[in-house]
């Protein structure tokens, strides 16, 4: 029997095509994982600034607002052992315990911070002579037996004090008090202090023991109740307060009991520092919701089965979250504009690398087809091998998110990857089955100005306006920054983007046409040939076109929002300092020649002497707050115009004879009306006319104010504030010109504290990076439309070349080829860009992302956004610059080539 055949094998297609092309795969590769792992980060990225900021918030907050605090003071009617037991050190230290873990998730008390122990309710007094006596009234004192005073202070002098035997009956008992205490309440280790009880037991003499040292005074142990590390004054209550002295006196735990022997009350107490250690942006309700539970639900509930059935809850910890949660709310969705325009443009260069590729197969695909091949296989075929390169790729740039962002949530970034995968593996099967679903003749043309649209793109165009017009309403009216992100809303810039696109593709064969016409009756070919060349371009420009359009919307609404928060920093600035520094007294004036002195410093351009007075009177009635600000009329006025911030004529304010000319506040206006007024103080009266309102002046940028002439003060007084003028003046210069006790504030120094959250910052920084990464994918979509065509122009190029053309006007040709749809997209882009900020920033306040919680100034207005000239014009021309600058190197090496080779190879081209 004869041998058969050999049956040849077919070779694998996903081998044979990477062999084949192994470029345009690892390309696709290096695609998909950038874009994977900018997917991945940008949430990561949002959680890990938001998580840094809730520990930054609890870690920075004073432990009034930072503590959570309860307390139970003993049952009147109970035994009194009992009372005395539920005081005494060994009881509350296990009642701590019990509360540390009962605790609900995720809060946590960090035990450096918290403390507890006994004290009583309202100071108690002292009638030692020796002790400080001022015009209010005895020194009081704060008796408290706070737990863990060895560990949290060192000993200066003498020795901690010891509990003995110490009962509620006792009528002497050992105490410690701070440094500062005993420096200014005249205590040393000896001394004793007698508190008043009532009189028929005495007074409780109290010998102190020691002088400490707190350690970490800012944490809440000392910080909570800050006259347990130094003595404060109080005044007393009616028409003439008066200061009297208030210092603590520290017993040792075990010796609780004895404060119920003083008349002030007592209860027991413990403070709870949160520990915002392993906190993430996620826990905030859970955290929020443990809070509420401890303050009047189910934990305080099963406290006060455990602990003590009276236990009080009190904290500013549920306003410290709250404000928190709020801010967050306002960043979140003018952060997700951002992230939607840079996603829908990484999207389309997506789209664009697979419409790139089945281009350039054009011909092999529609070989197979003729030869047989079903739509469904050849998809299938395609769909494998892309697969290949960017499933992997896309895993390693998820991945690699991982690791340099830990910690944060996994399944947005996984639905971030997944996205991409799915998009760069479907953009190259289903945009060939799209052109090769239905046979074409071989002359046929598709280009942008013969083909017209379909009925299907034409409401598909109708149905994304509609959707633009909508998203543009529902921000102006509801605003980027009123609550969650809203999908429709923060896709408005895009949306405006879109519909501009679609509105210049329509538009972009007109002006090629009407150039067309005065370019046939020149002379010269290139011209003509050009504009043929550019309309002859594939109807699938638009995707390009809608690339570059979104990207630099994108950019440009970006670069407003940067511009935007930048400018409210630095009228913020300006209107907490004045001017670019301000050195305010200590007391009620500067010392004389203070201002010359200042003069002198490196960097000060003028110094403005101003005098303010706090307690003047309108004479209307109104208690409100009225500030006095007299002021050398030219000088002033040339600060005003230096800072641009409250500016007037000089000759306005000068006094004359009868009523003083002002300038006031709008509200300070009203109450004064017209005509001349009387306004009183304490060195006299005058009369005053307002000439002229202004919003906020230098000496006071947010607030009442009347602003006069000094030379008509009724007693001369010296100033009390230097309002300075210098881009460059010196900080430590200032201060060794100043004297110690006076104030110096820096305008540099207080914008630099708006930045100071981890949340402001983190999304200005991650605004800036997406704005850099949507130029970025521009660029690259400019690099994939030029690369679609190279092998035809560089096919024309040969045979023009062969028919006379020089290498000159081959560089020209491909440049003015390309200039059209660049120009266009340039312009388009910045004109697009300038009417999505015009139409969108009334809905988007930009007031919680600049100003880092610092709080609001009327005079500042609403921050909205700003159109940005240089966001809007370099983007535009950095496209059209990469885009000749390509095209031109392009034509730079094939005129370097022979013709030959490209006139041989590729008969159908």
């Amino acid at each position: 029997m004869a041998a058969r055949p050999a049956r040849r094998t077919a070779a694998p297609w996903v081998r044979t095509r990477l062999r084949t092309a192994p470029g345009a795969a690892l390309a696709l590769a290096l695609l998909a994982l950038l874009t994977s792992f900018l997917a991945a980060a940008f949430p990561r990225a949002v959680d890990a600034y938001e998580s840094e900021g809730l520990r930054h918030e609890l870690s920075s907050a004073i432990p009034q607002r930072s503590v959570f605090g309860l307390s139970a003071a003993p049952q009147e009617d109970a035994d009194p052992d009992d009372r005395a037991a539920a005081l005494r050190g060994a009881r509350v230290a296990e009642q701590y315990r019990e509360i540390v873990a009962g605790l609900p998730k995720p809060l946590r008390a960090d035990a450096e911070g918290s403390a507890y122990g006994a004290r009583v309710l309202t100071p108690v007094p002292a009638d030692d002579p020796w002790l400080p006596h001022l015009d209010g009234g005895p020194t009081v004192f704060t008796v408290s037996s706070q737990a863990g005073l060895e560990s949290r202070s060192e000993l200066r002098s003498g020795r901690l004090p010891r509990a003995g035997h110490t009962g509620p009956t006792a009528g002497r008992v050992e105490a410690a008090v701070t440094v500062r205490t005993a420096a200014v309440l005249g205590i040393k280790a000896g001394s004793t202090v007698h508190l008043a009880r009532d009189g028929t037991r005495g007074p409780l003499a109290v010998t102190v023991t020691g002088v400490v040292e707190p350690l970490r005074p800012e944490l809440g142990y000392w910080d909570v109740e800050p006259v347990l590390r130094a003595p404060a004054k109080l005044w007393t209550s009616g028409p003439t307060p008066e200061p009297y002295w208030h210092g603590a006196l520290l017993l040792p735990p075990e010796a609780a009991p004895v404060l119920l022997s003083l008349d002030a009350g007592s209860e027991a107490y413990w403070r709870l520092a949160v520990d915002p250690e392993g906190l993430r942006a996620g826990d905030l309700p859970a955290l929020r919701a443990a809070v509420a539970s401890l303050e009047r639900g189910p934990a305080r509930a099963a406290l006060r089965e455990s602990v003590a059935e009276e236990l009080d809850a009190e904290s500013g910890l549920d306003d410290l979250l709250g404000r928190y949660a709020d801010t967050l709310t306002a960043i979140g969705p003018v952060v997700a504009v951002g992230a939607f325009g840079v996603g829908t443009v990484a999207a389309i260069v997506l789209l664009m690398s697979g419409g790139l590729a089945a281009a350039r197969r054009h011909g092999e695909l529609a070989l197979l087809r003729s030869r047989g091949g079903s739509l469904p296989g050849t998809a299938g075929r395609l769909l494998a091998e892309v697969a290949v390169p960017v499933l992997p790729a896309t895993a390693v740039g998820c991945a690699l998110a991982f690791v340099l962002l830990p910690g944060a949530p996994a399944t947005p970034s996984l639905i971030g990857a997944g996205a991409v995968a799915l998009i760069g593996c479907a953009a190259l099967p289903l945009r060939a089955a799209l052109a090769h679903r239905r046979p074409r003749l071989p002359g046929e043309r598709a280009d942008s100005v013969r083909k017209r649209p379909s009925g299907r793109r034409t409401v598909a165009e109708a149905t994304l306006l509609v959707l633009a017009v909508a998203a543009a309403l529902a921000l102006r009216r509801r605003g980027a920054a009123g609550g969650s992100v809203d999908w429709l809303v923060s896709a408005a810039p895009v949306l405006v983007g879109v519909a501009g696109a679609l509105l210049l593709v329509r538009l972009y064969p007109l002006p090629l046409r009407l150039l067309a016409l005065p370019m046939a009756r020149r002379r010269g070919a290139i011209g003509f040939l050009s504009l043929a060349r550019a309309g002859r371009a594939p109807a699938t420009t638009a995707l390009p076109l809608l690339a570059l359009l979104v990207a630099l919307t994108t950019a440009a609404f970006g670069g407003s929002v940067l511009a935007g928060v930048a400018d409210a920093r630095d009228r913020a600035s300006l209107l907490a300092v004045g001017a670019d520094a301000r050195v305010e007294a200590a007391g009620d004036e500067l010392p004389k020649g203070l201002a010359d002195r200042v003069r002198e410093v490196a960097g000060v351009r003028e110094a403005v002497a101003v005098r303010r007075e706090f307690d003047i009177d309108l004479l209307d009635g109104d208690q409100d707050i009225v500030t006095l600000i007299a002021v050398d009329p030219e000088a002033y006025a040339r600060l005003s115009a230096a800072t641009g911030h409250g500016g007037f004529d000089a000759g306005e304010l000068r006094a004359s004879a009868g009523a003083l000319p002002a300038i006031a506040s709008p509200s300070v206006a009203a109450r004064l009306g017209e005509g001349a007024s009387t306004v009183a103080m304490a060195d006299g009266s005058f009369s005053v006319r307002v000439t002229r309102v202004r919003e906020s002046t230098p000496a006071m940028g947010d607030g009442n104010f009347l602003l006069i002439d000094a030379a008509g003060l009724p007693v001369p007084r010296q100033p009390s504030t230097l309002l300075i003028t210098g881009s460059s003046v010196s900080g430590p210069g200032l201060r060794a010109a100043v004297p110690g006790s006076a104030e110096v504030l820096l305008r540099s120094a207080e914008r630099a504290a708006f930045t100071d959250s981890p949340v402001q910052s983190g999304a200005g920084l991650l605004y800036a990076v997406a704005s850099a990464t949507g130029a970025g994918y521009a660029v690259l979509a400019v690099l994939l439309s030029l690369l679609r065509a190279a092998p035809e122009r560089t096919a024309l190029l040969a045979r023009l070349r062969t028919m006379g053309l020089t290498r000159r006007q081959s560089r020209w040709l491909l440049i003015l080829e390309n200039l059209p749809q660049t120009a266009l997209a340039g312009a388009g882009g910045a004109l697009v860009g300038w009417a999505a900020i015009v139409l969108l920033a009334p809905g988007v306040d930009l007031a919680r992302l600049a100003l880092a919680g610092q709080g609001r100034f009327d005079a500042l207005g609403p921050v909205w956004l700003r159109a940005d000239a240089w966001s809007l014009v370099l983007p535009a021309l950095g496209v059209v610059a990469v885009a000749a600058g390509v095209a031109a190197a392009q034509a730079w090496l094939t005129t370097r080539r022979g013709t030959t080779t490209e006139l041989r190879v590729g008969d159908a081209r």
